[in-house]
C-alpha cells in the first residue's frame, strides 16, 4: 500500500492508480495539474525506480499529458505547453508534476512553484475537474 507524504493529502485529491503511479489532482485552479506518484517504499529519485519502472514512468507521464490536454479543455484553458518536473525540495518522496501552462497562466513564463498562493477549486468544480480527469486517464 502507497504510504502518502502528508503534504500530497493537503495539497492535492486523490484520481486512481495506473501500472506504476498513483495519479492526483493538484488544488490549484488556475492551472491543469496532475501529480505521478509511483508506489515503492523509500523513492526519493528517479534513480532509485529499476530501468522497467523508469520506462513506464516516462510513458505513463505522456498518458497523463494527453489526459491535462482534455482536462484543460473541458476547464477552457487549453494548455500551450506542458511542464514536466520531478523537483521534491519540499516534498521529498518522489512524484512528478504535469503542469498545463499557458501564455496567460499568472506565473507565465516562470514557475508555477513559489509563484503565489494556491486557488482553491471550489467544490462544483473540483467535482467536476476529477470527474474530466478521471474520463481522460481512462481512455
Amino acid at each position: 500500500m502507497l504510504q502518502l507524504d502528508p503534504a500530497f493529502l493537503a495539497t492535492s485529491h486523490a484520481l486512481g492508480d495506473l501500472r506504476l503511479c498513483h495519479v492526483r489532482l493538484q488544488d490549484d485552479a488556475r492551472y491543469p495539474w496532475l501529480v505521478l506518484i509511483p508506489r515503492g517504499a523509500g523513492l526519493r529519485e528517479i534513480e532509485d525506480l529499476p530501468a522497467a519502472d523508469r520506462a513506464v514512468l516516462m510513458e505513463e507521464i505522456v498518458r497523463v499529458g494527453q489526459a491535462l490536454r482534455v482536462l484543460g479543455e473541458a476547464l477552457g484553458a487549453p494548455p500551450e505547453k506542458l511542464n514536466v518536473g520531478a523537483l521534491g525540495n519540499v516534498t521529498p518522496q518522489l512524484h512528478v508534476h504535469v503542469v498545463g501552462r499557458r501564455g496567460d497562466d499568472p506565473a507565465w513564463p516562470g514557475p508555477v512553484w513559489g509563484h503565489s498562493p494556491a486557488e482553491t477549486y471550489a467544490a462544483d468544480e473540483l467535482a467536476y475537474a476529477t470527474d474530466m480527469a478521471r474520463r481522460a486517464l481512462s481512455r
